[in-house]
């Protein structure tokens, strides 16, 4: 028997001020939370509160909206501490400022959610289940890619750990969220036999190949946290003391290859002077350096680089996906960024190079929040089908955002990439999370934060190409986008009374 979709409760549950506080919820599946459960049952509500035949587009346009703005800015309130404590801006301009880039990013979800509103009273279940995935995966990668991508926190994230995380790399972090929302869909849609098939496959998933590739042997590297505190960094009285903690630590290092953090040395290297420069490359005579500086010029911008010292062949690599405000300055936003007298606040962009070839392994460097750009990686790191790279390697400065949250949040992200492309992460910051991640995804070492020290490790490199590394190298992005779009489309053009049709 067919029957339409009923109420679950009184319209106060659907309530789309209900949704701040769910959308705070959802990112307490995020790291250094372990709950991954909570992401999907968090997104299911969601898609329930914008299903009712009585909900109008417009208001579930809302709700998706006040979901995403609680969930961004209470994911996101780190960028308060950049804004405030070290851009001296008022309390109540640095608060207002993370809400309105929590609201302008929710605007994806609002869309998607007006879609799936517009969709549900004229479509049968199963349609209006894939439609809600498919509009979800569509603002996933809307997010992602649009205005130069600020996917920061994307939900398939939360699925670095549990079962979900054996489909990265096969399908990578979006792929995971898709799986994500049509479990979510599922359950709202009350699709049970949708829901089974689900549950099963993601059982099934557990037992999929998951070696893809293979060992390149073992590199010892020194990872370099100097811990200087964001407000002494650009200190010219505090430079010396600073640059002293800088070496004495390098020297301790008993590495093949000593990496430091962005931006370690926080001026470009051709300023320093020579007695700092020869100081440096004696340290760098005993075992290679990997230097976080600036290089470029003023005619044609400084860029964030990682500098070799040491090296028979020198090797650069330029920071090329920056992030907005705090490297480069979207058009009309000069006067706020000013405003916070931000150094090297307006940088040219790195250009493409291929990974640094070193000890029998090959080092693909990663600046700071590059290492969100899975597809960005590939398309650089593939050499004739194969990737060049069997060791990844991030450098950050997280100090601008304190110690809590964002750190965890940050190496879950190379968590993502390292199950994506079955490659090592090692990690070098200023402050935290330092670290070393195996080609499984799993945190190996790490130093706890805001502790100056030396973080020495054993990195096994991976060669091999995994099944997402193949496509998203080939397609880039592109199937992911098709794949929502197959979701959505039966729902639009194959239309039916409300409640036609059966899961």
């Amino acid at each position: 028997m067919r029957t339409a979709l009923r109420p679950l409760s009184r319209p106060l549950s659907r309530h789309p001020a209900l949704a701040l506080v769910v959308g705070a919820l959802h990112t307490a599946s995020f790291a250094p939370s372990p709950a991954w459960w909570l992401q999907p049952l968090a997104l299911a509500w969601l898609f329930w509160a914008c299903l009712d035949e009585g909900v109008r587009p417009r208001r579930a346009a809302l709700t998706g909206a006040l979901f995403g703005v609680g969930w961004l800015a209470s994911g996101l309130w780190w960028l308060y501490i950049s804004m405030h404590d070290f851009g001296h801006l008022p309390a109540v301009v640095s608060a207002l400022a993370v809400l309105l880039l929590a609201l302008f990013l929710s605007l994806y979800y609002a869309a998607a959610m007006g879609l799936a509103a517009r969709i549900a009273a004229s479509t049968s279940p199963m349609r209006r289940a894939l439609a809600l995935a498919g509009a979800w995966l569509a603002a996933e990668l809307a997010r992602a890619t649009l205005l130069t991508g600020f996917p920061w926190i994307a939900s398939g994230y939360a699925h670095a750990q549990g079962p979900l995380a054996v489909f990265a790399p096969y399908v990578g972090v979006y792929g995971i969220a898709a799986l994500a929302a049509l479990l979510a869909a599922a359950l709202a849609t009350r699709r049970w036999a949708l829901l089974g098939a689900l549950v099963v496959a993601v059982g099934a998933g557990q037992f999929l190949p998951h070696e893809f590739t293979r060992s390149t042997g073992t590199l010892a590297v020194s990872l370099v946290q100097p811990n200087i505190p964001q407000d002494q960094k650009f200190d010219r009285d505090l430079f010396n003391d600073n640059l002293d903690q800088l070496t004495s630590l390098i020297e301790s290092a008993r590495g093949q290859i000593v990496i430091t953090p962005e931006s370690v040395l926080p001026l470009p290297l051709a300023y320093l002077d020579d007695d700092h420069v020869q100081r440096l490359q004696r340290n760098a005579a005993a075992r290679p350096l990997l230097l976080g500086t600036f290089l470029g010029n003023e005619r044609d911008g400084f860029v964030n680089s990682l500098a070799s010292l040491g090296l028979p062949t020198p090797y650069d690599y330029g920071k090329r996906h920056l992030l907005p405000f705090g490297e480069f300055i979207p058009p009309g936003f000069h006067w706020f960024v000013r405003a916070m007298n931000i150094p090297m606040d307006d940088q040219a962009s790195g250009q493409h190079q291929r990974a640094l070839a070193f000890a029998g392994q090959r080092l693909r460097p990663l600046i700071c929040y590059e290492d969100l750009f899975g597809e960005d990686f590939v398309a650089s790191a593939l050499d004739d089908g194969e990737p060049a790279a069997t060791v990844l390697v991030n450098a950050s400065n997280l100090a601008w955002f304190g110690p809590r949250m964002v750190q965890d949040q940050h190496l879950q992200f190379s968590q993502m990439r390292a199950l994506e492309f079955q490659r090592p992460i090692v990690r070098a910051t200023n402050t935290g999370a330092t670290a070393q991640v195996d080609h499984r995804g799993r945190v190996v070492a790490r130093l706890p934060a805001e502790q100056a020290g030396v973080l020495e490790v054993t990195v096994d490199g991976r060669a091999g190409v995994t099944p997402y590394a193949r496509w998203l190298s080939t397609l880039g992005l592109w199937p992911l986008w098709a794949l929502a779009a197959l979701l959505v489309l039966p729902a639009l053009t194959r239309r039916g009374g409300p409640g036609r049709g059966q899961g």
